[in-house]
């Protein structure tokens, strides 16, 4: 009888045994979930942590410094916020040479600026109510000094935002006076 070699050596002439190799196939699915679970969460918190920013208008250039259009405000409205030098934070109403409120120093936060910003754009609201025109609120003018910090300005913008003052401008002219002002503290 003729005698069949499977190729496992198990015949009766002495082969060598041979085990058979067994395909190691690792299964990825798990794998490719947890890739595309990463891949979601990092692409829904990038979008939902994109920075916020406040918007600030600013005014076109001006083409012939020659032409400054000057625009007459209400000194009852207005109130101007000097920036300087270690925190320092100086406001007065009206005109400075003959201010409705007189220069004072002032705090930043809640007990300080926001808390005058708040009592003055009531009491402007009041005269503007009695002089037939309501609407009209506060003017707030900013006047960074270049000693200011950055930090100053954004706790300014911060506190006009807060308060709900919607007309503010950010000036970097100063008069003489209020250069006296600030640099004399």
């Amino acid at each position: 009888m003729a005698e069949l070699n499977t190729g496992d050596g198990g015949g009766e002439k002495g082969g060598k045994v041979r085990s058979k190799k067994q395909n190691a196939k690792v299964d990825l699915t798990a794998m490719v979930d947890l890739a595309f679970l990463l891949i979601t969460f990092f692409m829904l918190t990038t979008t939902l942590s994109k920075p916020q920013s406040m918007s600030l208008g600013l005014p076109d250039k001006e083409k012939d410094p020659k032409e400054k259009n000057d625009i007459k405000v209400d000194e009852n409205r207005t109130m101007t916020l000097l920036l300087g030098d270690d925190n320092k934070l100086t406001y007065y109403m009206g005109l400075l040479a003959t201010p409705i409120t007189g220069p004072k120093d002032i705090a930043y936060g809640k007990d300080g600026i926001r808390k005058e910003l708040l009592s003055r754009k009531k009491s402007v609201l009041e005269y503007s109510a009695g002089i037939g025109k309501p609407k009209n609120g506060i003017i707030v003018i900013i006047k960074p000094t270049k000693k200011s910090t950055y930090k100053n300005l954004v706790d300014i913008l911060d506190e006009m935002a807060i308060t709900g003052v919607e007309t503010y401008a950010i000036v970097n002219e100063f008069s003489p006076e209020e250069t006296k002002l600030v640099d004399k503290k």
